[in-house]
């Protein structure tokens, strides 16, 4: 379950959300990283170990973090705070920090990206890649669709920036939302991605309740089948708490009944196609 259902404030007042995430039956978390402090996290690794939950990480980049800008000097600062973010990672216990990092979220040029673009988020994501190795992070990266983002924003741009970055420990984040928007076919997108999808988020066309839109499920979870993909399914779903998702109005009955009708639904898709 993604903690940015419950808005940016990502600290310990958290707690009996985890409890209850548990107890409704999730066997893991996606922890958005916004504090780069690695001191911070120690807290959270305790209670995740408690509850024998499993945890990955999240993270994005805004514009005096963006590892595209034609700035050297926000570049630099685009890598230090990520490589920071590993470490948080790396404290909290996660194998994976993903997200759309590689470049800067809601900024834009107003044309394509750049060779130099390209070259400058190809550079920074390799970079990061090798630190976050020797730390025992593998990155996820993700395309966001073409309102939000403009370096990648569809499946062949991202397999064509993964396949650039060339390093064993840089692979993609999947994310069904985005891919509900700018692709022709979702199922036929995973199966394209292949063995280079390292995490899969569940998100529904609207960000409420997986099942209850009109993202194709069954195409999806068919190609999640295809490819023998045996990761992590996680629902990744947004409220008003989260202002960045522009979201203006109720999507659902509360946090806790989306969990558990989303974790229902997942579990009647995976075993009705015998995953």
């Amino acid at each position: 379950m993604n903690l940015l259902l419950w808005g940016t404030q990502i600290d310990e007042s958290l707690f009996p959300t985890l409890d209850l995430i548990q107890e409704i039956g999730f066997e893991g978390v996606e922890v958005p990283i916004f504090n780069p402090n690695p001191d911070a996290w120690h807290g959270w690794r305790k209670k995740l170990d408690e509850l024998g939950l499993h945890r990955e990480c999240d993270t994005f980049c805004g514009p005096n973090e963006n590892l595209i800008s034609a700035d050297a000097s926000i570049r630099a600062n685009a890598l230090t705070n990520l490589k920071r973010t590993v470490d948080c990672g790396a404290v909290l216990g996660a194998t994976k920090l993903m997200g759309p990092y590689h470049s800067a979220l809601g900024v834009f040029t107003g044309h394509p990206a750049t060779a130099d673009e390209w070259k400058w988020g190809v550079e920074g994501i390799h970079q990061l890649a090798e630190y976050a190795q020797n730390q025992g992070i593998l990155l996820g990266l993700e395309y966001l669709n073409r309102f939000e983002l403009y370096l990648t924003s569809c499946g062949d741009e991202l397999i064509h920036f993964v396949d650039d970055v060339n390093h064993p420990n840089c692979k993609i984040m999947f994310d069904t939302f985005h891919a509900n928007i700018e692709e022709k076919n979702i199922g036929d997108c995973i199966r394209n991605m292949g063995d280079r999808i390292a995490f899969i988020q569940l998100s529904e066309n609207d960000r409420s309740t997986p099942g209850k839109g009109n993202v194709d499920w069954a195409g999806a979870f068919q190609a999640i089948k295809d490819i023998n993909y045996d990761g992590w399914l996680s629902i990744e779903a947004f409220s008003q708490k989260l202002p960045a998702a522009n979201i203006w109005r109720k999507m659902f009955d509360s946090e806790e009944q989306l969990m558990r009708d989303g974790l229902a639904f997942i579990r009647n898709s995976c075993n009705r196609i015998g995953i």
